[in-house]
């Protein structure tokens, strides 16, 4: 008689971003949404690569205690250019800001991804940049994006997936899907490390 193998665990996204849920559905595969409730800002001389990851680490944890047998996905992700951070701009005037601040330079958007497993306990962290070079953008050209893209809950004010493109020089990076906020490649290998089969 076979030994029953046990059932595969459920996949749980700890964020209500809908761009991380679009991208996450191309996968194929079923997931549940959970929001981790939990202070994303930098602590006290933190690296912005480490804060990314430090709190990808942490949403995923945030969901864990409502979801004990899961694999649980945490993202997050910090733009900034040397020491200055750039993130989600609230209002229209900090989105003016930060494009202004960030015209005609690369600006590193550097995407924190975790994969928790809250069964066995078993941690898969990584950071993916990707090196953004703004075009040389005109006050006008500014104001015209931000009346027609709702950019305002985006790290760095610039939605590629939408008219940001517009936006930009040039990309450069492992993993386009990094940038719009979850780095598929590289959680397709961690899913694969905890026997998800893809494709």
């Amino acid at each position: 008689m076979r030994p029953k193998t046990p059932p595969p665990l459920r996949l749980v996204l700890a964020s209500t971003s809908p761009f991380r849920r679009e991208l996450l559905g191309r996968l194929q595969l079923p997931f549940e949404i959970a929001a981790p409730d939990l202070d994303e800002a930098a602590l006290p001389g933190e690296a912005p690569a480490a804060t990314a990851e430090r709190l990808a680490l942490e949403k995923a944890k945030a969901v864990a205690a409502r979801f004990p047998d899961a694999l649980i996905i945490g993202s997050d992700q910090v733009a900034h250019q040397g020491d200055r951070t750039y993130g989600k701009p609230g209002t229209r005037t900090n989105a003016i800001s930060q494009l202004q601040a960030m015209r005609g330079k690369s600006v590193i958007f550097h995407t924190g991804l975790c994969l928790f497993n809250s069964a066995s306990g078993r941690t898969q962290i990584c950071g993916v940049p990707t090196e953004v070079r703004f075009r040389a953008l005109s006050d006008a050209e500014i104001e015209r994006y931000l009346d027609r893209e709702d950019a305002l809950n985006c790290a760095g004010s610039a939605k590629s997936e939408g008219l940001g493109i517009t936006l930009l020089e040039s990309l450069r990076g492992d993993d386009p899907n990094a940038l719009i906020g979850l780095p598929l490649i590289a959680l397709c290998r961690m899913l694969r490390a905890e026997g998800v089969q893809l494709p």
